[in-house]
């Protein structure tokens, strides 16, 4: 008799669970529907599509001197995170559904006004390596994934269109200063 009962309880268990998933599967689409009710932050709104011009523009204007200065738009970042050492990868997005979903998103991501493109060659350059002409990493620049992957295809755009002259600068050195036997 106690086996017949276990058994009985199990059955309801998985059957009320089913039900419950079900009422939550459609309890979903009313929510979503007062979600869309609510007012968006205009700061974290995203889905305002801002022109390639307006970006180069921004990129020479005295508000982005103000704001960064003639430092890299990454350089003042820094990555939140748990324990002493940052982790190996960054997050996978910032923006999600045309929001900014973390309190402290990637330099691209925070600023609407930066903007991936061939054509804005100011703003890929602060990502090409001065020393050895390669692309910066992640972990470095502090960009989530999503947006480094954009960085990578822009770059290798505007190196195949020629914004960008794919080059090494050479450096003169002064050898005399290593080397006593050469005048």
């Amino acid at each position: 008799m106690s086996l017949f009962n276990n058994i009985r309880s199990v059955i309801n268990r998985a059957v009320l669970s089913d039900i419950r998933i079900a009422v939550r599967y459609y309890s979903d689409q009313t929510d979503e529907s007062e979600e869309q009710q609510k007012p968006i932050d205009p700061t974290k709104d995203r889905t305002k599509i801002i022109p390639i011009e307006t970006s180069i523009r921004y990129l020479q204007s005295d508000a982005y001197k103000k704001t960064y200065g003639d430092k890299p738009v990454w350089f003042l970042y820094r990555r939140n995170h748990k324990g002493g050492f940052a982790p190996r990868k960054t997050r996978r997005t910032c923006i999600r559904n045309g929001i900014i979903s973390t309190g402290n998103p990637c330099p691209i991501c925070r600023d609407e006004y930066l903007i991936l493109d061939p054509k804005n060659v100011s703003l890929l350059e602060q990502f090409i390596s001065e020393y050895t002409g390669q692309i910066l990493e992640p972990s470095k620049t502090g960009l989530c994934q999503k947006k480094h992957k954009e960085l990578l295809v822009a770059i290798e755009r505007a190196w195949d269109q020629g914004y960008i002259t794919y080059d090494v600068p050479f450096r003169e050195y002064d050898y005399s200063l290593y080397n006593t036997n050469v005048n």
